[in-house]
Protein backbone atom coordinates (compact mmCIF):
# COMPACT_ATOMS: atom_id res chain seq x y z
CA UNK A 1 0.00 0.00 0.00
CA UNK A 2 2.92 2.31 0.55
CA UNK A 3 1.75 5.92 1.76
CA UNK A 4 -1.51 5.68 -0.53
CA UNK A 5 -5.05 3.31 -0.81
CA UNK A 6 -4.62 1.84 -4.65
CA UNK A 7 -8.00 2.70 -5.83
CA UNK A 8 -7.35 1.60 -9.32
CA UNK A 9 -5.24 1.31 -13.04
CA UNK A 10 -5.47 4.75 -15.06
CA UNK A 11 -3.56 5.55 -17.93
CA UNK A 12 -3.46 4.30 -21.81
CA UNK A 13 -3.90 0.62 -20.90
CA UNK A 14 -4.85 0.98 -17.02
CA UNK A 15 -1.62 -0.03 -16.20
CA UNK A 16 -0.55 3.20 -13.92
CA UNK A 17 -1.63 2.95 -10.15
CA UNK A 18 -3.75 5.72 -8.84
CA UNK A 19 -3.73 6.31 -5.38
CA UNK A 20 -5.17 8.54 -2.90
CA UNK A 21 -2.70 9.54 -0.88
CA UNK A 22 -3.19 9.28 3.09
CA UNK A 23 -1.37 12.86 4.32
CA UNK A 24 -4.17 13.81 1.93
CA UNK A 25 -6.99 11.87 3.03
CA UNK A 26 -8.38 14.53 5.39
CA UNK A 27 -8.67 17.14 2.44
CA UNK A 28 -11.83 15.85 1.36
CA UNK A 29 -13.27 14.34 -1.58
CA UNK A 30 -16.26 13.69 -3.77
CA UNK A 31 -17.85 10.70 -5.56
CA UNK A 32 -20.58 11.41 -8.26
CA UNK A 33 -21.97 9.84 -11.25
CA UNK A 34 -25.21 8.43 -12.03
CA UNK A 35 -27.19 5.17 -10.39
CA UNK A 36 -25.92 2.15 -11.58
CA UNK A 37 -22.55 3.11 -12.76
CA UNK A 38 -20.43 2.10 -9.64
CA UNK A 39 -20.61 4.95 -6.66
CA UNK A 40 -21.12 1.98 -4.05
CA UNK A 41 -17.96 -0.15 -5.19
CA UNK A 42 -16.12 2.77 -4.73
CA UNK A 43 -17.15 3.87 -1.57
CA UNK A 44 -16.29 -0.13 -0.59
CA UNK A 45 -13.18 -0.05 -1.53
CA UNK A 46 -12.18 3.09 -0.36
CA UNK A 47 -13.23 1.96 2.90
CA UNK A 48 -10.97 -1.55 2.79
CA UNK A 49 -8.11 0.57 1.75
CA UNK A 50 -8.58 3.05 4.90
CA UNK A 51 -9.25 0.11 7.08
CA UNK A 52 -5.97 -1.41 6.27
CA UNK A 53 -4.06 1.37 6.80
CA UNK A 54 -5.62 2.05 10.02
CA UNK A 55 -8.06 4.77 9.38
CA UNK A 56 -11.62 4.12 11.36
CA UNK A 57 -14.35 5.04 8.57
CA UNK A 58 -18.37 5.43 9.29
CA UNK A 59 -20.57 5.64 6.27
CA UNK A 60 -24.30 5.61 5.53
CA UNK A 61 -25.85 1.92 3.89
CA UNK A 62 -28.32 3.64 1.92
CA UNK A 63 -29.17 0.47 -0.02
CA UNK A 64 -28.06 -2.38 2.07
CA UNK A 65 -25.03 -3.57 -0.05
CA UNK A 66 -22.20 -1.88 1.94
CA UNK A 67 -22.44 -4.56 4.23
CA UNK A 68 -20.97 -6.76 2.54
CA UNK A 69 -17.83 -5.56 4.02
CA UNK A 70 -17.85 -7.74 7.12
CA UNK A 71 -17.89 -10.80 4.99
CA UNK A 72 -14.72 -11.84 2.66
CA UNK A 73 -15.34 -12.45 -1.19
CA UNK A 74 -15.95 -15.69 -2.30
CA UNK A 75 -14.77 -17.71 -5.40
CA UNK A 76 -18.28 -18.95 -6.11
CA UNK A 77 -19.74 -15.32 -6.88
CA UNK A 78 -20.75 -14.44 -10.19
CA UNK A 79 -18.41 -11.72 -10.93
CA UNK A 80 -15.62 -13.69 -9.56
CA UNK A 81 -13.99 -14.56 -13.08
CA UNK A 82 -14.75 -10.92 -13.98
CA UNK A 83 -13.20 -9.06 -10.52
CA UNK A 84 -9.86 -10.93 -11.23
CA UNK A 85 -9.73 -10.40 -14.90
CA UNK A 86 -9.93 -6.81 -13.44
CA UNK A 87 -7.06 -7.36 -11.22
CA UNK A 88 -4.62 -8.64 -13.46
CA UNK A 89 -5.70 -5.40 -15.91
CA UNK A 90 -5.02 -3.21 -13.44
CA UNK A 91 -1.62 -4.88 -11.59
CA UNK A 92 -3.20 -5.98 -8.69
CA UNK A 93 -1.15 -8.32 -7.18
CA UNK A 94 -2.47 -8.65 -3.58
CA UNK A 95 -5.87 -9.30 -4.85
CA UNK A 96 -7.65 -11.56 -2.27
CA UNK A 97 -10.73 -11.91 -0.47
CA UNK A 98 -10.92 -10.63 2.99
CA UNK A 99 -13.36 -9.46 5.74
CA UNK A 100 -13.05 -6.35 7.93
CA UNK A 101 -13.70 -5.25 11.41
CA UNK A 102 -17.48 -3.73 11.32
CA UNK A 103 -19.41 -2.23 13.41
CA UNK A 104 -23.02 -2.12 12.69
CA UNK A 105 -25.55 0.96 14.09
CA UNK A 106 -28.72 1.78 13.52
CA UNK A 107 -31.42 5.05 15.04
CA UNK A 108 -33.79 2.46 14.40
CA UNK A 109 -31.95 -0.42 16.85
CA UNK A 110 -32.95 -3.38 14.25
CA UNK A 111 -30.17 -3.71 11.80
CA UNK A 112 -27.47 -2.55 14.46
CA UNK A 113 -26.71 -1.24 17.69
CA UNK A 114 -28.39 2.08 18.88
CA UNK A 115 -27.28 5.13 18.32
CA UNK A 116 -28.64 8.20 19.96
CA UNK A 117 -28.12 11.68 21.02
CA UNK A 118 -29.73 13.91 23.26
CA UNK A 119 -32.44 16.89 22.06
CA UNK A 120 -30.07 19.36 24.22
CA UNK A 121 -26.97 18.08 22.18
CA UNK A 122 -29.02 18.22 19.22
CA UNK A 123 -29.58 21.88 19.87
CA UNK A 124 -32.47 24.45 18.83
CA UNK A 125 -30.98 25.32 15.11
CA UNK A 126 -30.74 21.96 13.87
CA UNK A 127 -33.91 20.69 15.49
CA UNK A 128 -36.01 23.16 14.19
CA UNK A 129 -34.47 22.60 10.49
CA UNK A 130 -35.54 18.78 10.84
CA UNK A 131 -38.83 19.72 12.21
CA UNK A 132 -39.06 21.91 9.28
CA UNK A 133 -40.04 24.81 11.80
CA UNK A 134 -41.31 28.74 10.63
CA UNK A 135 -38.91 31.63 12.03
CA UNK A 136 -41.75 32.21 14.60
CA UNK A 137 -41.78 28.47 15.55
CA UNK A 138 -37.92 28.43 15.89
CA UNK A 139 -37.91 31.58 18.03
CA UNK A 140 -40.34 29.53 20.44
CA UNK A 141 -37.56 26.71 20.23
CA UNK A 142 -35.15 28.58 21.07
CA UNK A 143 -36.68 29.86 24.31
CA UNK A 144 -37.39 26.60 25.23
CA UNK A 145 -34.02 25.84 25.36
CA UNK A 146 -32.87 28.83 26.93
CA UNK A 147 -35.63 28.15 29.53
CA UNK A 148 -33.96 24.48 30.06
CA UNK A 149 -30.79 25.89 30.86
CA UNK A 150 -31.59 28.68 32.93
CA UNK A 151 -34.09 26.15 34.81
CA UNK A 152 -31.89 23.01 35.50
CA UNK A 153 -34.55 21.28 33.12
CA UNK A 154 -32.67 18.56 31.50
CA UNK A 155 -33.89 18.28 27.52
CA UNK A 156 -33.01 14.19 26.68
CA UNK A 157 -35.70 12.61 24.65
CA UNK A 158 -38.77 13.86 23.35
CA UNK A 159 -40.98 13.69 25.82
CA UNK A 160 -39.02 16.11 27.49
CA UNK A 161 -38.75 18.53 25.14
CA UNK A 162 -42.84 18.04 24.79
CA UNK A 163 -43.10 18.67 28.82
CA UNK A 164 -40.86 21.95 28.43
CA UNK A 165 -43.20 22.81 25.82
CA UNK A 166 -46.87 22.44 27.27
CA UNK A 167 -45.31 24.20 30.18
CA UNK A 168 -44.09 27.01 28.17
CA UNK A 169 -47.71 27.40 26.45
CA UNK A 170 -49.32 27.54 30.02
CA UNK A 171 -47.47 30.05 31.73
CA UNK A 172 -46.82 32.04 28.19
CA UNK A 173 -47.70 35.56 29.61
CA UNK A 174 -44.81 35.55 32.36
CA UNK A 175 -42.34 34.16 30.00
CA UNK A 176 -43.30 36.50 27.26
CA UNK A 177 -41.92 39.40 29.77
CA UNK A 178 -38.85 38.11 29.67
CA UNK A 179 -38.10 36.21 26.39
CA UNK A 180 -40.55 37.58 24.22
CA UNK A 181 -43.92 36.39 22.94
CA UNK A 182 -45.14 33.08 22.04
CA UNK A 183 -48.24 32.32 21.15
CA UNK A 184 -50.15 29.00 21.81
CA UNK A 185 -50.73 28.28 18.30
CA UNK A 186 -47.32 28.48 17.86
CA UNK A 187 -46.84 25.92 20.54
CA UNK A 188 -49.37 23.61 18.86
CA UNK A 189 -47.55 23.68 15.60
CA UNK A 190 -44.46 22.54 16.74
CA UNK A 191 -46.15 19.63 19.00
CA UNK A 192 -47.96 18.55 15.42
CA UNK A 193 -44.26 18.25 14.23
CA UNK A 194 -42.75 16.65 16.54
CA UNK A 195 -45.67 14.32 16.82
CA UNK A 196 -44.89 13.70 12.62
CA UNK A 197 -40.83 13.17 14.04
CA UNK A 198 -42.15 10.66 16.17
CA UNK A 199 -44.24 8.83 13.84
CA UNK A 200 -41.20 8.76 11.48
CA UNK A 201 -39.32 7.14 14.70
CA UNK A 202 -36.80 9.52 15.28
CA UNK A 203 -37.83 9.78 18.96
CA UNK A 204 -35.77 6.44 19.57
CA UNK A 205 -33.02 9.04 18.26
CA UNK A 206 -33.35 10.87 21.70
CA UNK A 207 -32.20 9.64 24.92
CA UNK A 208 -29.44 8.09 26.73
CA UNK A 209 -26.88 6.09 26.64
CA UNK A 210 -25.72 8.58 23.89
CA UNK A 211 -23.09 7.96 21.08
CA UNK A 212 -19.52 8.39 22.70
CA UNK A 213 -17.75 9.57 19.54
CA UNK A 214 -14.49 7.43 20.74
CA UNK A 215 -16.62 4.51 19.90
CA UNK A 216 -16.56 5.87 15.95
CA UNK A 217 -12.58 5.99 16.18
CA UNK A 218 -11.32 2.07 17.09
CA UNK A 219 -9.34 0.52 15.72
CA UNK A 220 -9.04 -3.86 15.77
CA UNK A 221 -6.13 -5.84 17.58
CA UNK A 222 -4.11 -6.14 13.84
CA UNK A 223 -4.42 -2.13 14.13
CA UNK A 224 -6.91 -1.60 11.27
CA UNK A 225 -9.37 0.84 11.86
CA UNK A 226 -13.16 -0.53 12.04
CA UNK A 227 -15.55 0.32 9.06
CA UNK A 228 -18.50 1.85 11.25
CA UNK A 229 -21.63 1.36 9.37
CA UNK A 230 -25.00 2.81 9.50
CA UNK A 231 -28.36 1.00 8.17
CA UNK A 232 -29.67 4.10 6.47
CA UNK A 233 -32.40 2.02 3.97
CA UNK A 234 -35.05 2.53 6.50
CA UNK A 235 -33.88 5.89 7.36
CA UNK A 236 -33.92 7.74 3.59
CA UNK A 237 -37.91 7.46 4.28
CA UNK A 238 -37.36 10.93 6.06
CA UNK A 239 -34.75 12.75 4.90
CA UNK A 240 -34.89 15.53 7.43
CA UNK A 241 -33.89 13.20 9.90
CA UNK A 242 -31.27 11.54 7.92
CA UNK A 243 -29.22 14.68 6.64
CA UNK A 244 -30.05 16.57 9.79
CA UNK A 245 -28.43 13.35 11.99
CA UNK A 246 -25.10 12.85 10.09
CA UNK A 247 -24.60 17.03 10.04
CA UNK A 248 -24.97 16.40 14.10
CA UNK A 249 -22.22 14.19 13.99
CA UNK A 250 -20.24 15.91 11.99
CA UNK A 251 -20.80 18.85 14.15
CA UNK A 252 -19.98 16.67 17.08
CA UNK A 253 -17.07 15.45 15.34
CA UNK A 254 -15.52 19.05 14.77
CA UNK A 255 -16.27 19.91 18.43
CA UNK A 256 -14.68 17.22 20.12
CA UNK A 257 -11.69 16.41 18.05
CA UNK A 258 -8.64 18.55 19.09
CA UNK A 259 -6.47 20.11 16.37
CA UNK A 260 -3.75 17.62 15.16
CA UNK A 261 -2.51 19.83 12.27
CA UNK A 262 -1.44 18.02 9.04
CA UNK A 263 -1.04 14.41 10.00
CA UNK A 264 0.21 11.35 8.28
CA UNK A 265 -2.72 10.05 8.44
CA UNK A 266 -6.57 10.81 8.39
CA UNK A 267 -7.63 10.20 12.21
CA UNK A 268 -11.48 9.49 10.98
CA UNK A 269 -13.03 9.95 7.41
CA UNK A 270 -16.84 10.27 7.28
CA UNK A 271 -18.73 9.06 4.20
CA UNK A 272 -21.97 11.68 3.42
CA UNK A 273 -23.93 9.40 0.79
CA UNK A 274 -26.99 11.00 -0.78
CA UNK A 275 -25.33 14.45 -0.25
CA UNK A 276 -27.71 16.56 -2.23
CA UNK A 277 -30.29 15.88 1.32
CA UNK A 278 -27.65 18.48 2.87
CA UNK A 279 -28.20 20.87 0.73
CA UNK A 280 -31.78 20.99 -0.43
CA UNK A 281 -33.71 24.01 0.68
CA UNK A 282 -31.20 24.75 3.21
CA UNK A 283 -30.57 28.15 4.58
CA UNK A 284 -28.17 30.60 3.75
CA UNK A 285 -26.80 30.28 7.27
CA UNK A 286 -26.84 26.57 6.81
CA UNK A 287 -24.88 26.02 3.70
CA UNK A 288 -22.46 28.91 5.15
CA UNK A 289 -21.24 27.02 8.70
CA UNK A 290 -21.19 23.32 6.69
CA UNK A 291 -18.29 25.17 4.26
CA UNK A 292 -16.78 26.47 8.07
CA UNK A 293 -17.08 22.80 9.32
CA UNK A 294 -15.68 21.44 5.71
CA UNK A 295 -12.94 23.83 6.04
CA UNK A 296 -11.34 23.60 9.52
CA UNK A 297 -12.38 20.13 10.00
CA UNK A 298 -9.64 18.60 8.04
CA UNK A 299 -7.25 20.20 10.94
CA UNK A 300 -9.05 17.61 13.27
CA UNK A 301 -7.91 15.21 10.94
CA UNK A 302 -11.23 14.23 9.75
CA UNK A 303 -11.61 13.73 5.77
CA UNK A 304 -15.08 14.44 4.59
CA UNK A 305 -16.27 12.76 1.43
CA UNK A 306 -19.62 13.53 -0.17
CA UNK A 307 -21.38 10.90 -2.24
CA UNK A 308 -24.24 12.49 -5.04
CA UNK A 309 -25.46 11.68 -8.54
CA UNK A 310 -24.25 15.07 -9.53
CA UNK A 311 -21.26 17.61 -8.56
CA UNK A 312 -23.88 20.54 -9.29
CA UNK A 313 -25.54 18.82 -5.97
CA UNK A 314 -22.76 20.15 -3.71
CA UNK A 315 -22.79 24.43 -3.46
CA UNK A 316 -20.08 25.64 -5.45
CA UNK A 317 -17.94 26.90 -2.31
CA UNK A 318 -17.95 23.50 -0.78
CA UNK A 319 -17.46 22.02 -3.78
CA UNK A 320 -13.71 23.73 -4.46
CA UNK A 321 -13.07 22.28 -0.79
CA UNK A 322 -13.04 18.82 -2.43
CA UNK A 323 -9.77 18.06 -3.22
CA UNK A 324 -10.03 14.26 -4.07
CA UNK A 325 -12.39 12.69 -6.77
CA UNK A 326 -13.82 10.45 -8.61
CA UNK A 327 -16.48 11.01 -11.32
CA UNK A 328 -18.50 7.56 -11.97
CA UNK A 329 -20.13 8.81 -15.55
CA UNK A 330 -22.84 11.30 -15.77
CA UNK A 331 -25.88 11.36 -18.48
CA UNK A 332 -26.49 14.11 -20.66
CA UNK A 333 -29.98 14.02 -22.21
CA UNK A 334 -31.21 17.25 -21.71
CA UNK A 335 -29.50 21.12 -22.17
CA UNK A 336 -29.71 21.50 -18.42
CA UNK A 337 -27.57 18.18 -18.10
CA UNK A 338 -25.04 19.07 -20.85
CA UNK A 339 -24.67 22.26 -19.22
CA UNK A 340 -23.89 20.34 -15.76
CA UNK A 341 -21.64 17.25 -17.56
CA UNK A 342 -19.52 20.94 -18.73
CA UNK A 343 -19.07 22.22 -15.53
CA UNK A 344 -18.31 18.64 -14.10
CA UNK A 345 -15.66 18.49 -16.37
CA UNK A 346 -14.41 22.24 -15.38
CA UNK A 347 -13.48 21.01 -12.08
CA UNK A 348 -10.22 18.98 -13.38
CA UNK A 349 -6.68 19.19 -14.44
CA UNK A 350 -6.75 18.50 -18.11
CA UNK A 351 -5.00 16.03 -19.80
CA UNK A 352 -3.91 16.33 -22.72
CA UNK A 353 -4.58 12.37 -24.16
CA UNK A 354 -8.73 12.90 -23.80
CA UNK A 355 -11.27 15.41 -23.53
CA UNK A 356 -12.44 15.46 -19.37
CA UNK A 357 -16.29 16.04 -20.83
CA UNK A 358 -16.09 12.96 -23.62
CA UNK A 359 -14.79 10.62 -21.02
CA UNK A 360 -17.41 11.04 -18.26
CA UNK A 361 -20.00 11.03 -20.93
CA UNK A 362 -18.22 7.59 -21.58
CA UNK A 363 -16.65 5.66 -18.86
CA UNK A 364 -18.31 2.15 -18.33
CA UNK A 365 -19.93 0.83 -15.04
CA UNK A 366 -16.74 0.16 -12.61
CA UNK A 367 -14.53 3.11 -14.48
CA UNK A 368 -14.01 6.35 -13.68
CA UNK A 369 -12.37 10.10 -14.16
CA UNK A 370 -10.13 10.43 -10.89
CA UNK A 371 -7.96 12.91 -9.64
CA UNK A 372 -6.02 12.63 -6.79
CA UNK A 373 -4.09 15.48 -4.65
CA UNK A 374 -0.72 14.67 -5.38
CA UNK A 375 2.80 16.12 -3.52
CA UNK A 376 2.18 19.51 -2.07
CA UNK A 377 -1.47 19.35 -2.13
CA UNK A 378 -1.45 20.00 -6.13
CA UNK A 379 -4.92 18.23 -8.14
CA UNK A 380 -3.63 15.54 -10.17
CA UNK A 381 -4.06 15.07 -13.88
CA UNK A 382 -7.12 13.40 -14.74
CA UNK A 383 -7.14 9.85 -15.42
CA UNK A 384 -9.52 7.46 -17.24
CA UNK A 385 -9.13 5.25 -13.88
CA UNK A 386 -10.90 0.87 -13.89
CA UNK A 387 -11.38 0.78 -10.18
CA UNK A 388 -10.09 -2.00 -8.28
CA UNK A 389 -12.49 -5.30 -7.28
CA UNK A 390 -13.67 -5.04 -3.86
CA UNK A 391 -11.72 -7.55 -1.40
CA UNK A 392 -14.88 -8.22 0.78
CA UNK A 393 -18.34 -9.38 0.07
CA UNK A 394 -20.24 -7.34 -3.12
CA UNK A 395 -24.41 -6.96 -1.87
CA UNK A 396 -26.69 -7.37 1.42
CA UNK A 397 -25.54 -10.20 3.69
CA UNK A 398 -27.86 -12.50 5.44
CA UNK A 399 -29.21 -11.69 9.04
CA UNK A 400 -27.31 -14.45 10.46
CA UNK A 401 -24.02 -12.57 9.44
CA UNK A 402 -24.87 -9.35 10.45
CA UNK A 403 -25.96 -11.05 14.00
CA UNK A 404 -22.43 -12.63 14.29
CA UNK A 405 -21.02 -9.20 13.68
CA UNK A 406 -23.00 -7.60 16.30
CA UNK A 407 -22.31 -10.10 18.84
CA UNK A 408 -18.28 -9.56 17.95
CA UNK A 409 -18.61 -5.85 18.14
CA UNK A 410 -16.47 -3.78 20.87
CA UNK A 411 -19.62 -1.93 22.02
CA UNK A 412 -21.85 -5.27 22.05
CA UNK A 413 -24.36 -4.35 24.98
CA UNK A 414 -23.48 -0.77 25.98
CA UNK A 415 -26.04 1.01 23.98
CA UNK A 416 -28.65 -1.67 23.75
CA UNK A 417 -30.83 -0.52 26.88
CA UNK A 418 -32.06 2.63 26.91
CA UNK A 419 -31.64 4.94 30.39
CA UNK A 420 -34.40 7.30 31.30
CA UNK A 421 -32.15 9.33 34.02
CA UNK A 422 -34.63 12.26 35.78
CA UNK A 423 -34.77 14.96 33.61
CA UNK A 424 -37.42 17.97 32.36
CA UNK A 425 -40.02 16.07 31.65
CA UNK A 426 -39.63 14.81 35.69
CA UNK A 427 -38.73 17.46 37.38
CA UNK A 428 -42.01 19.57 35.90
CA UNK A 429 -44.35 16.41 36.90
CA UNK A 430 -42.53 17.12 40.48
CA UNK A 431 -43.10 21.00 39.92
CA UNK A 432 -46.52 20.61 39.44
CA UNK A 433 -47.92 17.97 42.07
CA UNK A 434 -45.78 20.41 44.38
CA UNK A 435 -47.77 23.52 43.43
CA UNK A 436 -50.74 21.58 42.98
CA UNK A 437 -50.41 20.63 47.31
CA UNK A 438 -49.47 24.50 47.86
CA UNK A 439 -52.73 25.35 46.55
CA UNK A 440 -54.37 22.65 48.31
CA UNK A 441 -53.68 23.84 51.67
CA UNK A 442 -54.26 27.61 51.05
CA UNK A 443 -57.37 26.62 50.48
CA UNK A 444 -58.40 24.78 53.10
CA UNK A 445 -58.37 27.19 55.93
CA UNK A 446 -60.56 29.23 53.72
CA UNK A 447 -62.86 26.84 53.01
CA UNK A 448 -63.30 26.10 56.84
CA UNK A 449 -63.87 29.37 57.35
CA UNK A 450 -66.53 29.96 55.23
CA UNK A 451 -68.02 26.77 56.12
CA UNK A 452 -68.05 28.29 59.68
CA UNK A 453 -69.59 31.31 58.64
CA UNK A 454 -72.32 30.07 56.85
CA UNK A 455 -73.02 27.94 59.77
CA UNK A 456 -73.18 30.36 61.97
CA UNK A 457 -75.77 32.74 59.45
CA UNK A 458 -78.31 29.60 58.98
CA UNK A 459 -78.46 29.19 62.76
CA UNK A 460 -80.02 32.92 63.48
CA UNK A 461 -81.93 32.95 60.87
CA UNK A 462 -83.32 30.94 58.26
CA UNK A 463 -83.85 32.06 54.75
CA UNK A 464 -86.02 29.68 52.40
CA UNK A 465 -85.10 31.83 49.54
CA UNK A 466 -81.83 31.54 50.17
CA UNK A 467 -81.74 28.01 50.12
CA UNK A 468 -83.63 27.84 46.65
CA UNK A 469 -80.63 29.22 45.84
CA UNK A 470 -78.03 27.28 43.91
CA UNK A 471 -74.65 27.09 45.81
CA UNK A 472 -71.79 29.42 44.56
CA UNK A 473 -69.13 26.46 42.67
CA UNK A 474 -65.87 26.67 44.55
CA UNK A 475 -63.11 28.24 41.81
CA UNK A 476 -61.37 25.73 39.87
CA UNK A 477 -58.55 24.03 40.99
CA UNK A 478 -56.84 24.14 37.50
CA UNK A 479 -56.94 27.53 37.98
CA UNK A 480 -55.79 28.02 41.23
CA UNK A 481 -52.81 25.27 39.92
CA UNK A 482 -51.87 27.52 37.19
CA UNK A 483 -52.03 30.73 38.92
CA UNK A 484 -49.80 29.41 42.11
CA UNK A 485 -47.44 27.84 39.05
CA UNK A 486 -46.70 31.05 36.90
CA UNK A 487 -46.10 32.85 40.32
CA UNK A 488 -43.74 30.39 41.43
CA UNK A 489 -42.42 30.25 38.28
CA UNK A 490 -41.68 34.22 37.71
CA UNK A 491 -39.82 34.11 41.19
CA UNK A 492 -37.58 31.55 39.77
CA UNK A 493 -37.20 33.45 36.88
CA UNK A 494 -36.18 36.47 39.11
CA UNK A 495 -33.54 34.71 41.07
CA UNK A 496 -31.71 33.02 38.53
CA UNK A 497 -28.39 34.12 37.41
CA UNK A 498 -27.83 33.23 33.51
CA UNK A 499 -26.80 29.72 33.29
CA UNK A 500 -27.89 29.59 29.59
CA UNK A 501 -25.63 27.35 26.78
CA UNK A 502 -24.39 28.83 23.95
CA UNK A 503 -25.23 27.12 20.96
CA UNK A 504 -24.18 27.73 17.28
CA UNK A 505 -25.79 27.28 14.15
CA UNK A 506 -24.78 23.60 13.74
CA UNK A 507 -26.48 22.92 17.28
CA UNK A 508 -23.59 21.62 19.69
CA UNK A 509 -21.15 23.61 17.42
CA UNK A 510 -20.54 26.41 19.32
CA UNK A 511 -21.77 25.42 22.46
CA UNK A 512 -19.81 26.01 25.91
CA UNK A 513 -17.02 23.82 27.21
Amino acid sequence: MGDGIFVGGGGAGYEEAQRLLLKFGNRHGLIAGATGTGKSVTLQILAEGLSDAGVPVFMADVKGDLAGLAVAGSDSFKLHDAFMKRAATIGYADYHYRAFPVTFWDLYGEQGHPIRTTVSEMGPLMLSRMLELSEAQEGAMNIAFRLSDEEQLPLLDLKDLRALLVFIGENADEIGLRYGNVEKSTIGAIQRRLLVLENQGAAQLFGEPALELSDLMRVDADGRGRINILAADKLMGAPKLYATFLLWLLSELFEELPEVGNPEKPKLVFFFDEAHLLFDDAPKALVDKVEQVARLIRSKGVGVYFITQNPADVPEDILGQLGNRVQHALRAFTAKDRKELRMAAQNYRDNPRFSIEDAIKEVGTGEAVTSFLEDKGVPGVAERTLIRPPASHLGPITPDQRAAALAASPVAGKYDTAIDRDSAFERLQRRAKAAAEAAEKAAAPAGAEAAADEGLTSARRYDPKAASRPRRAASSRSDSVATAFAKSFARQLGSRSGRALVRGILGSLFKAR
